[in-house]
């Protein structure tokens, strides 16, 4: 059923739909509207789950993983500084191969102080060992929910899924978004039968102390297992296409005019559709411009990079995050894609934009394409206020 609904609410409307027995949440700008709606569903009893109050997102991250970890399907969510807190127990979510879905309502990363968007905050934790989906609008936000759980808790697979959203743009724009039939859902995501749990009938030991002639082999088998779900995430959004009618492709990349094109953009999020509209009029301008959009930045899908920009003159890279005192996070991983192959872009390029909340605009998308000339420029940053900087600050 269609509803015109806030990002926030139809992710709250695809969680409820995904069943899960426990929630739990703290609440932070902008991931708070999501919680509070799944709150109010719990306390009118149109959805039977517990939801734990709890004093920190630390805390909420410690009471899924348990639930979890005691064989019942949860659900939490998070933000910006929020995230780092719940840092410790995300690695130990992984670690400990248990499935789980959060959502994180991207958000800037203090200090300064700054609840507007950018990717700050869920790129910071790209190690953690997490499966990480970024979607552009909120159609996919809610559907990424889906495949989110699906993946999470298949036995080949048995990790955690990062929904990832821009945080205001997405979790409080309003758009139409076809919220599906539970029976659909049910069929897609069947109840969720743990591979293994704490029980006092059949006790096991999971966490333990991992000296070194153990600990390697398991960070081995995670990484083994994130390679193995670049090929298992297409036949998801398969499955997800003969069930809900609505085609990701393959769930890794969406290519938009890179056939042709003699200069690309990539990037991930909902910036995305800004480049879409930049490219549909710059095309009716003949010019041969595309977008490369990352959905899966967690695994990372190198060789769908390599395939798609092997034949792109000029490629500019845009993060919406900084490694302060490297090369921009996703510009790295384009690069990577190149290392060791026969073709690569003459000219694949770096920018940054969109940190705090700054606007995107088309103009900007303009000028990053523009600037793809024959000389390369690494994290050069886009719409700088020149009045801002001074001596002390690099200027």
């Amino acid at each position: 059923m269609k509803e015109f609904l806030e990002g926030s609410r139809g992710v709250a409307e695809a969680v409820k739909l995904c069943a899960p027995g426990v929630i739990s949440a703290y609440p932070i700008t902008p991931q708070t509207h999501i919680v509070e709606e799944l709150a109010q569903m719990v306390a009118d009893g149109s959805l039977n789950a517990q939801f734990v109050n709890v004093e920190s997102e630390h805390s909420a991250a410690s009471v899924v993983l348990g639930a979890v970890a005691a064989g019942v399907r949860s659900y939490t969510a998070t933000s910006s500084q929020g995230l780092l807190y719940m840092a410790e127990v995300i690695f130990n979510i992984a670690g400990m191969r248990l499935p789980l879905v959060l959502t994180c309502a991207n958000r800037a990363i203090s200090a300064p102080i700054n609840i507007w968007n950018d990717q700050q905050d869920s790129v910071s934790l790209r190690d953690a060992g997490w499966i990480q989906l970024y979607a552009e609008n909120n159609q996919e936000a809610v559907d990424f929910h889906f495949m989110g759980y699906r993946l999470s808790e298949d036995k080949s697979v048995m990790l955690p899924v990062m929904v990832c959203m821009d945080g205001f743009i997405l979790t409080h724009g309003m758009e139409t978004v076809d919220i599906p039939e539970q029976e659909k859902v049910n069929k897609f995501l069947p109840a969720y039968k743990p591979l293994y749990k704490l029980d006092t009938q059949d006790p096991i030991s999971m966490g333990l102390l991992a000296d070194p002639d153990y600990y390697l082999e398991a960070r081995f088998a995670i990484q083994e297992t994130l390679k193995s779900v670049l090929s298992f995430i297409p036949k998801v959004s398969e499955e997800f296409r003969n069930t809900f009618g609505r085609d990701y492709k393959d769930c890794l990349v969406e290519e938009y005019f890179t056939k042709d094109a003699d200069k690309v953009i990539v990037a991930m999020g909902s910036v995305c559709g800004t480049i879409k509209e930049v490219i549909d009029e710059l095309r009716k301008k003949k010019k041969k411009v595309g977008l490369l959009r990352i959905i899966s930045y967690r695994p990372f899908p190198y060789n769908r990079v390599y395939e798609a920009l092997k034949n792109v003159p000029r490629v500019a890279v845009l993060d919406k995050a900084v490694s302060l005192g490297a090369y921009a996070p996703l510009a790295v991983e384009v690069k990577a894609a190149f290392l060791g192959k026969k073709k690569s872009p003459k000219v694949t390029s770096s920018f940054v934009a969109g940190l705090g909340g700054r606007d995107i605009t088309a103009h900007s998308i303009k000028e990053i394409f523009r600037k793809l000339t024959q000389t390369e420029v690494n994290s050069e940053f886009i719409d700088l206020k020149p009045e801002l900087l001074t001596e002390e600050y690099g200027e």
